[in-house]
């Protein structure tokens, strides 16, 4: 009975060791070479997986929020519609604009540097023969009479760079026609029949560009009216200068001083302070024009040339004001872009006085902002 007890606790006690073995085996790793097959983690695999059509695209994609990041429109027709074939036609004709631009700005460079080269070698030979006056000669020295004529014939070449300036101011009033009808057609594409969103997106581009061309070609024909009028009246106040300088070479001694840059000292600004124009305003004077710039291409001409030339008749010295009034109305950004808009009208206005007859030092320029206006105006007043 005993032997049969402890045969039963020696089985009991082997059965037990041997689970035990196999529980620390499946918990803590074998120090051995090898692992158990049920610790062994599955081999790695790389899986090549193929962009997504977005991810593939290298152009910025748009969503609703808009365009992630700003890029130009690329230059040409973006499509074969009848509307984007106007749009090369057009985009090729300013091409040719802005080369006729150009080369009227590389004219006009020209032209102040050979006006210049000319006026110093005109003064240099003055100023010799003022010096060799101002310590006296013999009346009529033939050096000083070579001197006086060289100095004229600096002086009439002077005169022959300004009519060509007249000249290039007429090729560019050309230029600037050509551009507004431009600008028109490009604007009236806008309502052709026929086009796809890449067409109007060329066409807003093409606008741009259109506009920056008219801006340039108003400042140039803005700087070819100041040179014309600022060299004529430089040429008037020389040619004085060499009357009275023929005199003193004649006699052998000079009289009086000199008139130069006379001419210079009383030629109006290009432009005057905002108080000036409120100033006028506010001393009750009435105007003598007002321009209303509420549409394209208004016809104020005739009726300018009516009014300022019955001023002339009642008061031949007469002066004027050119105000330009911006309506005071809006955003800030709305109030600056009417007041640039409004300086431009007026400058048009002025070139207009100066093709008439009315010198530049008889205007005055001003500008400013009024509440009681909707529109760009120009009013007129006589000084």
């Amino acid at each position: 009975m005993v032997r049969a007890i402890r045969q039963l606790i020696a089985v009991v006690v082997l059965a037990a060791l041997g689970g035990c073995s196999a529980t620390a085996d499946a918990l803590w790793p074998s120090m051995e070479g090898g692992s158990p097959r049920s610790s062994q983690p599955a081999p790695a695999q790389r899986v090549s997986v193929a962009p997504s059509r977005a991810e593939a695209n290298t152009q910025p994609v748009i969503g609703a929020s808009g365009p992630s990041v700003a890029q130009a429109l690329p230059p040409g027709p973006t499509s074969s519609t009848p509307v984007g074939q106007k749009i090369a036609q057009l985009r090729s004709e300013l091409q040719r604009l802005q080369g006729e631009v150009a080369s009227e700005t590389a004219q006009l460079q020209q032209l102040r540097n050979e006006i210049r080269q000319k006026s110093e070698r005109y003064h240099t030979t003055i100023g010799a023969i003022n010096a060799r006056l101002s310590v006296g000669t013999t009346p009529g020295n033939p050096q000083l009479v070579a001197g006086w004529n060289q100095a004229q014939n600096d002086l009439s070449a002077v005169e022959t760079n300004v009519g060509q300036l007249n000249q290039l101011a007429n090729q560019a009033a050309s230029t600037s026609t050509l551009a507004s009808y431009l600008l028109e057609t490009t604007r009236a594409t806008y309502g052709l029949s026929g086009a796809v969103d890449e067409d109007h997106r060329a066409l807003a581009q093409l606008e741009d560009e259109v506009n920056r061309t008219v801006v340039t070609i108003d400042r140039l024909l803005n700087e070819l009216s100041d040179d014309i009028n600022r060299q004529n009246v430089y040429l008037n106040s020389e040619r004085s200068n060499l009357t009275a300088l023929s005199l003193a070479v004649k006699n052998g001694q000079l009289f009086g001083g000199s008139l130069a840059n006379r001419g210079f000292s009383s030629a109006a600004p290009a432009a005057s302070a905002a108080p000036a124009a409120t100033a006028s305003q506010g001393n009750g004077r009435r105007p003598l024009v007002v321009i209303r710039f509420d549409r394209a291409n208004v016809q104020y001409q005739q009726a300018l040339y009516n009014a300022v030339s019955r001023a002339l008749e009642r008061r031949p010295g007469a002066t004027f004001d050119l105000v330009a009034v911006a309506p005071n109305k809006g955003t800030p950004a709305q109030v600056t872009l009417n007041t640039n808009a409004s300086k431009r009208n007026a400058e048009t206005v002025l070139r207009s006085l100066n093709d008439m007859g009315l010198q530049t030092d008889r205007v005055r320029l001003s500008s400013m902002t009024s509440t009681a206006t909707d529109t760009n105006e120009v009013h007129v007043y006589v000084r």
